[in-house]
């Protein structure tokens, strides 16, 4: 009798939607990415984030239990274009067989000097790219629930595609000779080129130190010579400079733009979609008459 009902237990669970689909390790590079593969992924997969929310991807250390974490994934999904500069080595020490997915394929990247520019996500248009290529890899690495990730990609896509509009409908409504703002950020260089923002860069200040009133004195002549009608310096933390700024110069200060990672959930920005939104409402506040 305990044999029968042990028995028949194993049958229910091998008919259970638990066990219809082993579901994968798949391992992001960072919040973004993340992002999108858990729109694509759903439940059918196990997903693990090396760099969380309001983290740098840029200059992200590895912690000793991400090898182990890159070791049990079957697929690896990162950027590519060079953001992830200390992945190859983590893959490697970590003896992963995972497969590595860069997302960014078939994106032409824009230059920064000689070098990509990684930011490629911050095109809606690029996004798409990026979800596509995740759903491709994922279906290959679980043929069993192909249908369930091309369903959930599409659906996620649809949403995409009404973002990108959104923010198209935003541009237009800004005057064309204020499509222009100053930005310590340089990681906006897609979002440029997509929808005709200029993102201008503070003469001789750099993005890694606060600015001092000498450099608030150069940005503020280079406000007044370009006719730039916004400022979003965001390694500004004296309240007395950015007063100053807007005073002589008439230019409004913008709050935050968000670029290189999402915001944990009780900010602003804790998925994609929420991030490109916070942008655009904030540039649009800011250009707009």
């Amino acid at each position: 009798m305990a044999m029968r009902a042990l028995l028949l237990f194993a049958l229910l669970l091998m008919a259970s939607p638990l066990h219809a689909a082993e579901r994968i390790n798949v391992v992001a590079s960072f919040s973004i990415l993340a992002d999108f593969v858990r729109n694509v992924g759903g439940d059918r997969i196990d997903l693990t984030t090396l760099v969380g929310p309001d983290s740098d991807v840029h200059v992200y250390t590895p912690a000793p239990g991400d090898a182990k974490r890159v070791a049990s994934a079957r697929l690896v999904i990162v950027n590519g274009l060079g953001l992830e500069g200390w992945l190859p080595r983590l893959v490697q020490s970590a003896g992963s067989k995972a497969m590595v997915v860069t997302a960014s394929a078939g994106i032409a990247p824009l230059k920064h000097g000689s070098a990509a520019d990684p930011h490629a996500w911050q095109s809606v248009p690029n996004a798409k790219i990026y979800v596509a290529d995740i759903a491709t890899a994922l279906a290959a690495a679980n043929p069993d629930d192909a249908a369930f990730f091309g369903a959930q990609a599409k659906a996620y896509l649809e949403k995409l595609e009404t973002l990108d509009r959104e923010v198209r409908e935003a541009v237009a409504q800004i005057p064309a000779d204020r499509r222009k703002v100053i930005s310590t950020h340089d990681a906006f260089g897609y979002f440029a080129a997509e929808y005709g923002i200029q993102f201008v860069a503070p003469l001789g200040v750099s993005t890694e130190t606060e600015p001092s009133a000498r450099d608030i004195a150069v940005i503020i002549g280079q406000i007044k010579a370009q006719k730039i009608p916004a400022v979003f310096l965001e390694n500004i933390s004296d309240d007395r400079l950015i007063r100053r700024i807007a005073a002589e110069t008439g230019a409004k200060v913008g709050g935050t733009l968000i670029s290189d990672g999402l915001t944990g959930e009780k900010g602003p920005a804790p998925t994609y979609i929420d991030m490109v939104r916070h942008n655009i409402k904030a540039l649009n506040s800011a250009l707009d008459h």
